[in-house]
């Protein structure tokens, strides 16, 4: 019997970072691991390079994106998903309710970044505060991939700088209003050369960042 190609896998975050020969040694390390990070290699010393480097510098490495200006979204080419990108996404029990949102590399759904859970928010602004985190992420790691969202409402309010909630401030919800705020303040104050593209549910299924409670 031919025996497949080796691959070898980084774990830069893990239970015990380093190189691995073998998917079952490195899921060892990453399997239930809040927020792993690994990539597989071809070679050893491809894989050796890489542990001494970031993981963001890797993730959308295969796919180059061009520069485009902030205030643009884009539609994904040939309609196919990007793998080599991230997605945000925000569930809310209730409307308002108790909200959180998170961000996953879209090809190995390995949680990147989650947020505590705020009472008394809305879907909408869960969204958008993930977006928003996700692209002032990837501006101060350098990284230059794909976000991939949802929420038409998220991308609208990020491409006009401002969002449009019937939310009432009141106490419990005083520290959301204060991260829009916060979220506002950086979209106007910084530029970014992220990509934007919307998610296509009905085609591709449930956004690999969804928490799956529906």
């Amino acid at each position: 019997m031919v025996k497949g190609k080796i691959k070898f896998y980084t774990v830069w975050k893990g239970r015990k970072p380093g190189i691995y020969e073998s998917w079952d040694a490195c899921q060892q390390q990453i399997k239930g691991f809040d927020g792993a990070q690994f990539k597989s290699f071809e070679s050893r010393s491809e894989a050796e390079q890489a542990l001494e480097k970031n993981y963001w510098d890797y993730i959308s490495k295969s796919t180059p994106i061009t520069k485009t200006p902030s205030t643009h979204t884009a539609s994904s080419s040939n309609n196919a998903i990007i793998l080599d990108s991230i997605c945000v996404d925000a569930a809310c029990s209730g409307n308002p309710g108790l909200m959180e949102y998170r961000c996953v590399d879209t090809r190995t759904r390995k949680e990147i970044f989650s947020s505590p859970k705020y009472p008394d928010a809305t879907n909408n602004i869960g969204e958008f505060l993930g977006l928003v985190h996700a692209l002032a992420l990837c501006k101060n790691k350098n990284v230059n991939t794909v976000i991939y969202t949802d929420s038409k409402t998220a991308m609208s309010w990020v491409k006009n700088k401002k969002v449009k909630t019937n939310l009432a401030l009141t106490t419990k919800n005083k520290v959301v209003f204060e991260l829009i705020d916060r979220a506002i303040q950086w979209l106007i104050l910084n530029t970014y050369s992220t990509k934007i593209l919307k998610w296509e549910t009905e085609k591709w299924g449930e956004i690999p960042a969804d928490y799956g409670r529906k």
